[in-house]
């Protein structure tokens, strides 16, 4: 990062900015071209491993790309305000951002399916509630997990 004063590496940090955002930008390269959707997420940090929880309809352009090319990144930010300046130049931006890399996996089992989208419900929601969801549920849907490989945070405070 060339910034470092603006790194952060703290993992309680870091757990926190993806705590209090909701919606995570997923990268994907479909034939060398950038793919970027926006995507509500859940996630899990356990043994020291991020794991990013998403669902979508069964079949689309990003499962399509993902069935070819299970590598991605992703971009969470949230936390944004301008920090006004007297002059356009000294004008800036306050954020926080997360941007990390890894591999997609597709869920298969309905106990995997069930487990994503309860993270899922967990992150979006703020309860700690389980959810049952029935067959025709599960098989109505896509879940998949990022195993991030790499995680980066950077922010920038006001003055």
């Amino acid at each position: 990062m060339r910034r470092k004063d603006r790194e952060i590496t703290d993992i309680k940090e870091l757990l926190k900015i993806i705590s209090e955002c909701k919606i995570c930008r997923l990268g994907l390269s479909d034939n060398n071209y950038p793919y970027v959707i926006p995507l509500n997420f859940g996630y899990l940090y356990e043994d020291e491993k991020m794991t990013l929880f998403f669902h979508s309809a069964k079949e689309g352009r990003k499962l399509d790309i993902l069935r070819k090319n299970n590598n991605a990144c992703f971009e969470i930010d949230c936390g944004g305000k301008l920090i006004a300046g007297e002059k356009p130049c000294d004008y800036s931006y306050e954020f926080r951002s997360i941007i990390g890399f890894g591999k997609i996996f597709f869920s298969e089992t309905d106990d995997e399916k069930a487990r994503g989208l309860n993270r899922i419900m967990k992150h979006q929601t703020g309860t700690e509630t389980e959810h049952a969801f029935t067959a025709n549920e599960l098989n109505g849907v896509c879940v998949y997990r990022m195993e991030v490989e790499e995680l980066k945070g950077k922010k920038r405070t006001g003055l």
